[in-house]
């Protein structure tokens, strides 16, 4: 059994468990013990733990395991620029017409990202692994110049995932010199309507722009977690006979 099954199972545990708390159970009181997850899961059998794992296995499974969709080619996360950091911003800007949403660009975090996609079938499982956290999309207003300053966030720590038509350019001491959207330069004194998480809606992954945002619209239901979003994605890919694509485009050089 290996790490990310031992992840997977733990989550999966969770949420059973945390389910079955909702019924006329009534907790009494909490124990606790630590147990080391490391690389030695890989190697070593324990007994102990496959025989607690084996209830639940079936219902991880039925869980993890169904398959959303294909992926073209491998795809992993870096900075400045990557495959999947790219798919993942134009992802939440292919979800915003179901917010009833325009936006001008949007912005994913590479911190966010937590694993790859391997080519060939994507299950449930593959995509909690990409997007483990409870991130929900989010839209707000920057200014033109706050989206400057948001910019130069960015390109202070190398870039992070940003959608198609934005061209960043960032020296190599991580400062930004030059930008463009959609082909044009950023208007200080114009409003700009971004698609994020709201996690960094909040100012964090030092997006502190973020924080002057206006006209906040972030919807808090489960549905709109951007594992749930991106799964969408795959479906309908998946439905028109495509497998999921994305590729380097230079919207974050490094001169």
């Amino acid at each position: 059994m290996d790490l990310k099954t031992v992840g997977r199972l733990g989550i999966a545990l969770f949420l059973t468990i945390g389910m079955s708390c909702r019924s006329q159970y009534q907790m009494t009181g909490i124990e606790r013990s630590r147990v080391l997850v490391d690389r030695s899961f890989d190697t070593q059998y324990d007994a102990s733990l496959e025989r607690f794992i084996a209830p639940y296995r079936h219902e991880v499974d039925s869980i993890m395991s169904p398959v959303v969709g294909k992926a073209a080619r491998y795809m992993s996360a870096q900075r400045p620029e990557s495959i999947l950091s790219n798919l993942l911003a134009d992802i939440l800007m292919w979800a915003a017409k179901d917010y009833h949403e325009q936006p001008d660009l949007a912005v994913y975090n590479v911190g966010g990202i937590r694993a790859a996609f391997a080519e060939g079938n994507v299950t449930y499982g593959d995509v909690l692994d990409v997007a483990p956290f409870e991130n929900k999309i989010c839209f707000l207003t920057l200014t033109g110049e706050k989206l400057l300053e948001l910019f130069s966030q960015i390109a202070s720590v190398g870039g992070e995932g940003v959608s198609h038509g934005v061209e960043l350019v960032i020296t190599k001491d991580n400062r930004l010199s030059g930008v463009c959207l959609n082909g044009h330069d950023i208007n200080p004194s114009a409003n700009y309507r971004i698609a994020t998480l709201d996690y960094l809606a909040q100012g964090n992954d030092k997006m502190y722009a973020f924080k002057d945002k206006t006209q906040v619209n972030a919807p808090q239901d489960a549905s709109n977690n951007v594992r749930f979003i991106i799964m969408n994605y795959f479906r309908e890919k998946m439905e028109q006979g495509e497998a999921v694509d994305s590729r380097m485009e230079g919207r974050i050089i490094v001169e």
